[in-house]
């Protein structure tokens, strides 16, 4: 779909289909300054040595045999790195989210994911609502959060593209194995038939920099391995009808952009007060 982000085109597809892919919202040199962004990042975290955690920001560090140390995701360095902490915010965002959303919005998601070339870094097929935990904090989920992603490379099957289920939104939360976390599953099509979705309805979200997807907290989505030649960088941001949730950090009050700014507020992390590090996660 090659939509512009403020016409209905993206609304549509995306209540119709369960996902939606805004083309050039950023331009390249944006999505290149996001690269650096995230080099930066990238180096920070594999200075640990292991997984850690300050606060809300925490580096997810694995080891894969022929990899070697690799960062699987990192979450919330809009804290850290100003060219990130803009993109969150961008008027542009808000022009795509406030039909879906509203004008009052909270941000819930902020993460980046990286795939090197050859690693596999794979996602088994899943659903955000798995994740937005506790379940009390959030109201009326179907209807009022919205998944997105920026393209910082060019996002292919060979590299580890996200990978989706059209339409897949309507059959509702389905019943995973809650001892099978999604990011150490591989990608899995037999998955889909335990679930009584069809393996052929897969479709691979296919991106250039600067691209932005969205998807619905139900629609059944993962990745596989980059087999390519190029990183697969991705710029995930997940957001909320701020009267549907009680925790997040502000995004847009009433269509104006809130920089991250004071004290972090509760997101995912239950110890953020009693317990903030930084320190080392086993």
């Amino acid at each position: 779909m090659t939509a512009d982000p403020t016409t209905a085109d993206h609304v549509t597809q995306f209540r119709d289909q369960g996902y939606a892919v805004v083309r050039g919202v950023f331009s390249p040199e944006e999505a290149a300054v996001m690269a650096a962004a995230f080099e930066r990042i990238h180096e920070r975290a594999l200075a640990g040595g292991k997984s850690w955690r300050d606060r809300n920001i925490y580096y997810c560090i694995a080891e894969e045999e022929g990899v070697g140390p690799l960062l699987r995701y990192a979450q919330w360095t809009a804290w850290l790195e100003p060219a990130l902490e803009r993109v969150r915010r961008d008027p542009r965002f808000f022009d795509i989210l406030a039909p879906l959303l509203g004008r009052d919005i909270k941000q819930i998601i902020n993460q980046l994911h990286w795939k090197p070339p050859g690693a596999r870094a794979e996602f088994g097929f899943h659903q955000d609502s798995r994740s937005r935990r506790p379940r009390e904090a959030f109201r009326d989920l179907a209807n009022s959060y919205v998944q997105s992603g920026i393209a910082i490379d060019p996002q292919r099957e060979e590299n580890g593209a996200l990978m989706l289920c059209p339409g897949s939104h309507r059959l509702g939360e389905l019943p995973f194995d809650p001892e099978r976390p999604s990011m150490y599953e591989a990608l899995d099509k037999a998955d889909l038939k335990k679930l009584g979705v069809d393996p052929e309805s897969v479709v691979t979200l296919e991106m250039d920099p600067g691209d932005v997807a969205l998807w619905h907290v139900h629609t059944l989505h993962g990745s596989g391995p980059n087999t390519s030649r190029i990183d697969r960088r991705f710029y995930i941001n997940g957001y909320v009808t701020a009267a549907n949730c009680d925790r997040g950090e502000w995004a847009f009050r009433d269509g104006a952009p809130c920089p991250l700014e004071g004290e972090q507020s509760l997101v995912h992390y239950e110890e953020l007060y009693s317990n903030p590090g930084p320190m080392f996660v086993d």
